[in-house]
């Protein structure tokens, strides 16, 4: 499917397809849980980052579903098409952002996704302990969404976050690579 085409599915899905609730609030709440982390985990920022990626699988394969069921949309024909119905679609219609699918290698395994807007960050100063502008990733729960859902539909990826304005550098970039394809695989001993 064409760039123009998944953007303008991602247009009309959050139009007419998807409940809305107010940004301030899903930005408020996820910052509550960044910070019961962060007291629960005594800033162990690592273990918070984790904790992130965790909530954001599980959230990520649960989430594919309402993907498909709302957007419409078919298996991707291969990664680079994967990459811009995340962006366009996707993340269109749960945030109503678009990041910039960029930064290709030339095996067309691994991209970046710039964030010129983050709703999560919003209102938001991280710790001023020392340590969590090097060490806390506070919109972990991307990657692991992202993980989650890609899955779903037989994608092994790995996710993390290059960049952060949070963290004073001058754009977010997460940095998504394709591990490999996962094939459908019979339980042992099922004819």
């Amino acid at each position: 499917m064409a760039s123009s085409k998944i953007a303008r599915v991602g247009e009309e899905v959050w139009k007419t397809h998807v409940d809305k609730v107010n940004a301030e609030l899903v930005t408020l709440t996820y910052g509550t849980i960044v910070a019961q982390l962060c007291s629960d985990y005594e800033n162990k920022y690592e273990e918070v980052n984790k904790q992130l990626d965790k909530m954001g699988y599980n959230i990520g394969v649960r989430l594919v579903e309402d993907f498909f069921a709302k957007s419409g949309s078919q298996r991707c024909a291969n990664f680079k098409e994967t990459a811009e119905t995340i962006s366009k679609i996707g993340f269109k219609m749960f945030l109503n952002i678009t990041p910039v699918v960029t930064n290709w290698t030339t095996d067309s395994k691994q991209f970046s996704l710039i964030f010129e807007e983050n709703p999560f960050a919003d209102f938001v100063e991280l710790p001023d302990d020392g340590r969590a502008q090097d060490e806390l990733w506070y919109s972990n729960i991307f990657c692991g969404i992202l993980r989650g859902a890609l899955e779903m539909v037989q994608m092994q990826v790995e996710a993390h976050f290059i960049s952060d304005i949070l963290r004073g550098d001058d754009i977010t970039e997460m940095r998504i690579s394709l591990l490999r394809y996962i094939e459908d695989e019979m339980p042992p001993n099922d004819e």
